[in-house]
Order: structure tokens, then C-alpha cells, then sequence
């Protein structure tokens, strides 16, 4: 239901937006804005999406996976959506997911969240590694929380920490 509700009040509120802003400098402005917005926002798409794209493909290369990659993959295709939905709204949260830093202290913290709660579960695990003689291996392993499950967790955040409760 929150959802829907999302669906239903945004472009209300956008609506409501568009109008303030044409009575205020005109309905041609209004429109040129919105078309600007957008055309600048789909520069910054593609400038950025090329960039993550590149630093995916280098993290694969080097035997790791490109979590943050994948995540700011998904924030800027939001971001680009949101961007070519007509509205002032929608542009500052789709320029919010397009502007670098903007984006990584929003989605990081999301990012370290899931990390931290996959870890803190259980299950099992794939790694690629590249070997210096340039030959591929594939790691695979389980793991399993052995600690309270009420314990805070921060210390799955920190890799030097003494306090490691998973088995190997």
C-alpha cells in the first residue's frame, strides 16, 4: 500500500510543482527547464554509467566481485528514469543518484548494511581468483554464525578486528 500511495503523491506533488514554477516564470520556461534537466541529467547518465562500468570490469579482472559497481549500477538507472519523468522532484533525487558522492553516501551504507546482514546469516560463498601464472580458481566454502545472534555485528565491519566469530 505505501507503494501505491508513493505512485499516487508524487505526481500530485509534481503537478502541484510544475505549476508554481510556470505561474511564476512562464509555461515555455517551465517546459525548457524540464527539457534542459533532462538533457543534462542523460550527459551525466552516460558519463558516470561508462565510468562504474569500467570499474566493474577492472574489479572482475582482478578476481572480485563488483558489489558496489552493481549497486551504483542500479542507482544510476534509477536516477536516468527518474530524470526523464517530467518534474522538479524527481530531478533533484535523479541527480542525487547520478552525482558521485551524493550516490555513494546514500547507497554505501545500504551496500555495507546487506554485506554486514549476508555475513551475519550464514551460507555459503564463491570467489574468483586470478593466480600470478595467470591461471583462474574458484573458491567455494560455507560459513556459519557461531555467536549470539542478538551481538552487535560492527565487528564484521572492520577486517583487523580480533573478534571473529565465523568458522573456517
Amino acid at each position: 500500500m505505501p507503494l501505491l500511495l508513493l505512485f499516487i503523491i508524487v505526481p500530485v506533488v509534481e503537478m502541484w510543482v510544475l505549476i508554481q514554477v510556470g505561474s511564476k516564470i512562464g509555461a515555455l520556461s517551465t517546459i525548457a527547464l524540464v527539457l534542459l534537466t533532462a538533457m543534462i541529467g542523460l550527459a551525466l547518465l552516460k558519463r558516470q554509467g561508462l565510468a562504474t562500468l569500467l570499474r566493474a570490469n577492472q574489479r572482475m579482472e582482478a578476481g572480485e566481485l563488483p558489489a558496489q559497481e552493481m549497486v551504483e549500477g542500479i542507482c544510476l538507472a534509477v536516477g536516468g528514469a527518474l530524470l526523464l519523468t517530467p518534474g522538479f522532484i524527481t530531478d533533484v533525487i535523479g541527480f542525487a543518484c547520478l552525482i558521485p558522492g551524493i550516490r555513494q553516501l546514500l547507497f554505501g551504507r545500504l551496500l555495507q548494511r546487506v554485506i554486514t546482514d549476508a555475513l551475519a546469516s550464514g551460507g555459503r560463498f564463491y570467489s574468483y581468483r586470478r593466480n600470478p601464472d595467470g591461471s583462474e580458481e574458484i573458491i567455494e566454502g560455507e560459513f556459519t554464525r557461531q555467536n549470539d545472534p542478538a551481538e552487535p555485528l560492527d565487528h564484521l565491519r572492520d577486517p583487523n578486528s580480533q573478534k571473529n566469530n565465523l568458522k573456517k
